[in-house]
Formats: structure tokens, sequence, C-alpha cells
């Protein structure tokens, strides 16, 4: 299997294990967002301590400048990203956040197609049309039996399914930029273990999630809400969810991502992010016991379609103009 083969898989193996933090926020619908926030992240960083041992070598070797990119990413794709996607979820009930998410590939690769001409080469966008069209009309089809249902519902919360709106859209803004920053460092630290970038992103992460658990604990606290902190009503679920989230999702889902990262073009590598909307679209419906309707099915397939569309674009060596003078 050559480069781009394996990263398609890894990129393939990181949507299917981020799409479980979609149906998590839908699990656990009485605990608030921020608590599941810093409780995944919490959980992510703790199972990174002891794969920080076997990974202490590859970490000894991260500079100060690493350290402080490992923080911004933990920041703002792991705790920032993860608390409006989970408010938006609670708010809408999960289909409009897909959709917003669901759109990723598009941004991406939009934006990476201009930001990386010059180190990854150009995908032509006559070439790139056709794919991000499929993708598109696919996530349209696969969210507008959803979007109708939630919206013929009775007495719907218009201002609460608004504001979801406003966060998706925000986690949307966190999960366009952190993969294109994260892409960055990997690509021009070849030598670096992957697995240890996604171990020094989970260490960044504790401290962050620590504080933020204080804050949510002292906050739950002076604002005298009766939640029982500081697990929830449902301890050991939660302890469970979160830890299972924390290494499936946060610790293997970034690991694998890394892998794909470094064996694809960004505009590539950020298409393949639709197979996350096919994960939790799959884990959704096996959550509720539904078959997906026929025109579900139809999206999922222009999906599949654009994004194996995609992956056949060569990208082309990017040349600089000459200065006239």
């Amino acid at each position: 299997m050559g480069a781009l083969g394996s990263g398609v898989a890894f990129a393939l193996a990181a949507g299917l294990l981020w799409g479980l933090v979609f149906v998590a926020p839908l699990m656990l619908p009485d605990y608030p967002a921020s608590l599941q926030s810093v409780a995944r992240y919490l959980a992510f960083g703790l199972l990174c301590l002891p794969l920080a041992w076997l990974d202490r070598r590859g970490l000894r070797q991260l500079g100060r400048a690493d350290w402080l990119e490992a923080l911004k990413l933990a920041a703002v794709g792991n705790l920032l990203y993860y608390l409006l996607l989970a408010s938006s979820i609670q708010r809408t009930g999960g289909p409009l956040s897909t959709v917003l998410i669901g759109t990723l590939p598009v941004v991406i690769a939009v934006v990476a197609n201009r930001r990386n001409a010059r180190r990854d080469g150009r995908l032509p966008w006559s070439r790139l049309a056709p794919s991000l069209a499929l993708i598109g009309l696919g996530i349209a089809l696969v969210n507008q039996v959803e979007l109708a249902a939630l919206l013929a519902q009775d007495a719907p919360d218009v201002a609460g399914y608004a504001w979801g709106a406003v966060l998706g859209v925000g986690a949307v803004a966190c999960w366009t930029w952190y993969p294109l920053r994260n892409a960055d460092w990997l690509r021009d630290h070849p030598g670096r273990s992957p697995r240890t970038w996604a171990t020094a992103q989970g260490l960044a992460t504790l401290p962050l999630a620590l504080a933020g658990y204080a804050l949510v604990w002292g906050g739950m606290a002076v604002g005298g809400d009766g939640f029982p902190m500081p697990f929830g009503p449902r301890a050991g679920y939660f302890v469970g969810l979160m830890v299972a989230v924390g290494l499936l999702a946060s610790w293997l889902g970034t690991l694998c991502w890394n892998e794909a990262s470094q064996r694809l073009p960004t505009a590539v590598a950020g298409q393949l992010i639709v197979f996350e909307t096919l994960a939790a679209l799959a884990y959704a419906f096996a959550w509720r016991g539904a078959w997906p309707a026929p025109l579900t099915l139809a999206g999922i397939g222009l999906l599949v379609a654009g994004v194996l569309w995609a992956v056949r674009v060569k990208p082309v060596p990017d040349v600089a103009e000459a200065h006239p003078n």
C-alpha cells in the first residue's frame, strides 16, 4: 500500500473514531456541555501520562515552540471545539450540528488549496470542483430528512435552535483551523513521530482540562444549581463514557489523523473528514434503532463518490510567476 492508500486508511480510521463524539452528548442529555468537554479531555490527558513514558525519548526532542504549538492546538482543536460542538448538539438535537460539521471537507479543501499550494502542490479547481459538488450535494441530501423532522416538532425552541447553529459555526471555525495548523507542524517535522505528537497534545490538554473542571465545578457551586459534582447523577456511566471517548476519539483518533496528515496533501486530507460525518450519522441511527431513509442513503452514496473522486485528483506543482522586472 502506497502513501496515498495508507493515508486514506488512516483518515477513515480517524473518522470512525471521531464520529463517537457526536453521539456522546445525546447519551448524556442531562450533563452540561462544559462538563462533558473538560471531562473528556481530562480523561485524554490522564491517559496520555503512561503513554508519555513510552514516548519519553520523542517527547524530550520537542522544544519550547513545539509545546506552545501543542498547547494552542489543544485549546482550540480539543477543548473549545468540543465545548461548541456538544453545546450545539444539545440545543439542536444533533442534525444541524452534523450538517455544519459536514461542510468541513469543502471548507478545509478551499482554504488549504489557497494556503498550502507552494508546499503541497495545487489541486486544479476544474478537477476539484466535481468532488466538492458531490460532497456538498451528498451532505444536503443526508441531512434534509433530519432537518425536516426536527423543524416539524411541536413548539420547537427556535431561540435555542438558532443559538445552537451559531455554536456549530464556531465549531466549524475551530476545526478548520486545527487540521491546517496541525498538518503544518507535521509536514514541517517529517522525522517526528505522529504518535509522539498525539501524546504531546494530550499532555498539553491536561492542565487546561484540570483548570476547566475546577471552573465548572466552582461555577456550579456558586450558581447553586444542585448538579451533583464531581461526576453527576450517573457517575459510573459518565466516567466510563468519558474514558472511552478520551482514549478512542481523542488519542487514537488524533494518532490516526496525524498519520494521514503526513501522507496526504492537506486539501485532500481535509476532504476525508467526510468520514467523520458518515460515522456520526451511522452511530446516530444505531443509537435511535432506526434505518436511514432512502434519501439519506442516496446522500451517503454521493459523499463516498465525492471522496473517491477527490483522492484521484493529483496535485500539480505550484510555479510562482516570474517578476515582470
